[in-house]
């Protein structure tokens, strides 16, 4: 048999197999590199994997792109802990998270009696030998699986593979229906039962047993790359995709544009006056994003100014207008700019950084 029929035939050949959005880490539209992580939720450096933490927790993180992946992979996460956490409150909780739609979910045929199998797979290693889990959340229907893998000082390819489930369909929604949560810390609300290796209606208590502390001592890190989930018994290799498949891909969650060069007066978008203190302007969208989406910026209103007429106006506040559609069919979202006067209604102009480098406009619709 060729290698070629044989790709075909173990489904490597499959387009569009890998359920996980930029599993190659190759997408960090918000940053490279982000110290003192742990006090707060939230999507940090690479796109689609975000921090989930109980605030109750004294450890920290520094989380990072990193060109240190295996071969064939130029990036990855990396998970360097800063301050260690050794007394382990019953709640705290270290997950690294990917929340997947339910739409993009149907082909699992989950709640029928056709459920199908799913394999993850991803790459890791650590400064040392560490044991973690991957647990599965059904956020529709309150169910959950889990598993252990081992994590060594080289890097090493983990296949996972979890059985179908025949109770609770997942909703043909833009919401997040399954959780893929990474256990690297849990206190005993999280690891006091038996693990739970098969589908059952969630209890915490087996979803991260006998598991290491990423916050055991400052030397820990944790390193991933090439994630990925497809239908099936068996892990296919990873389906790599161009840097402009994931960015457009990433971009119907979080959309972000800066001034890579540092200009001082970067442009984002051309509008018009509606009257001497309030411009519009529609910030185009490579792709539509999941929901109607809020707006990010520095959070100084004055860094941004509308240039018209040779002249430069402040900005004196930023806000999406009042559209409903915005970001679920449309390929722009409106954005209002209140200056303190000089505008002339019906006149163009530009929205753009105001003499500053820092500025970016960032469109946020994640899960």
């Amino acid at each position: 048999m060729s290698k070629a029929r044989q790709l075909a035939d173990n489904g490597a050949a499959t387009p569009n197999r890998n359920l996980v959005i930029n599993g190659a880490m190759n997408v960090a539209q918000r940053a490279t590199s982000v110290t003192g992580i742990g006090a707060s939720d939230g999507y940090f450096t690479i796109d689609r994997f975000k921090i989930d933490v109980d605030a109750a927790s004294a450890g920290r993180l520094t989380m990072t792109q990193t060109a240190d992946g295996p071969s064939g992979f130029a990036n990855c996460l990396k998970l360097d802990c800063t301050t260690a956490d050794t007394s382990i409150a019953a709640g705290e909780r270290l997950i690294l998270r990917i929340p997947l739609e339910g739409q993009n979910l149907q082909r699992m045929k989950k709640g029928t009696s056709d459920a199908e199998q799913v394999t993850i797979s991803f790459y890791v290693k650590g400064n040392a030998s560490a044991t973690y889990s991957l647990s599965l959340y059904d956020n529709d229907n309150g169910r959950t699986i889990s598993q252990t893998f081992a994590v060594t000082t080289a890097w090493n390819r983990i296949e996972l593979t979890f059985a179908g489930d025949t109770t609770g369909a997942l909703g043909d929604d833009n919401n997040a229906s399954l959780l893929l949560d990474f256990f690297l810390h849990a206190g005993s609300t999280y690891t006091s039962g038996s693990l739970g290796t098969s589908w059952a209606s969630n209890n915490n208590a087996t979803r991260a047993v006998g598991i290491s502390s990423f916050f055991d001592a400052t030397s820990r890190t944790f390193f991933m790359t090439g994630l990925q989930m497809e239908i099936g018994s068996s892990a296919t290799p990873f389906e790599h995709k161009t840097f402009g498949q994931d960015l457009e891909e990433c971009s119907r969650y979080y959309s972000r544009e800066e001034a890579d060069t540092g200009a001082s007066y970067k442009r984002y978008a051309t509008g018009s006056w509606s009257s001497s203190t309030g411009f519009e302007v529609l910030v185009p969208l490579s792709t539509p994003m999941r929901t109607t989406p809020t707006l990010e910026t520095t959070g100084t209103a004055a860094n941004y100014a509308v240039y018209s007429a040779n002249s430069i106006d402040a900005s004196t506040g930023l806000a999406i207008t009042n559209d409903s559609d915005a970001g679920t069919n449309n390929r722009a979202v409106a954005v209002a700019v209140t200056t303190s006067g000089g505008g002339v209604a019906g006149e163009g102009g530009t929205l753009l950084n105001n003499n500053n480098t820092a500025g970016f406009i960032a469109l946020n619709a994640e899960l």
